[in-house]
């Protein structure tokens, strides 16, 4: 069992959960196939991130990558950054701009 995780990645959490329930579960490969072809800006990042996984465990555990399969995806949310717009009549509103923590487990 290996893991990986990506900090602060500029994505809302509820985004990028979409695309984790999508491969959790899954073969590596057909997870990276499905990340592959999906439109989704949290797809790339997943990709990234499950890549790193797959390299983690084939490296430091030295882990057959054919029968790795996607045991974990979790998607919390990090530190939000608050912006500010301009509304009418000298008024301003907040823009709440969020972030995520992405952490992928792979285990045969």
């Amino acid at each position: 069992m290996q893991t990986a995780t990506l900090k602060f990645a500029r994505i809302s959490p509820q985004k990028a959960r979409l695309v984790a329930d999508q491969i959790r579960g899954l073969p590596v490969e057909r997870a990276l196939a499905l990340l592959e072809f999906s439109d989704k800006k949290a797809a790339d990042i997943m990709k990234k991130v499950l890549n790193s996984a797959i390299a983690n465990a084939e490296n430091n555990q030295a882990l057959d990558i054919d029968g790795l399969k996607v045991q974990a995806v979790m998607v919390d949310a990090g530190p939000v950054l608050k912006r500010m717009r301009a509304r009418a009549k000298g008024r301003g509103s907040r823009i709440l701009k969020r972030t995520s923590h992405v952490a992928i487990t792979v285990a045969e």
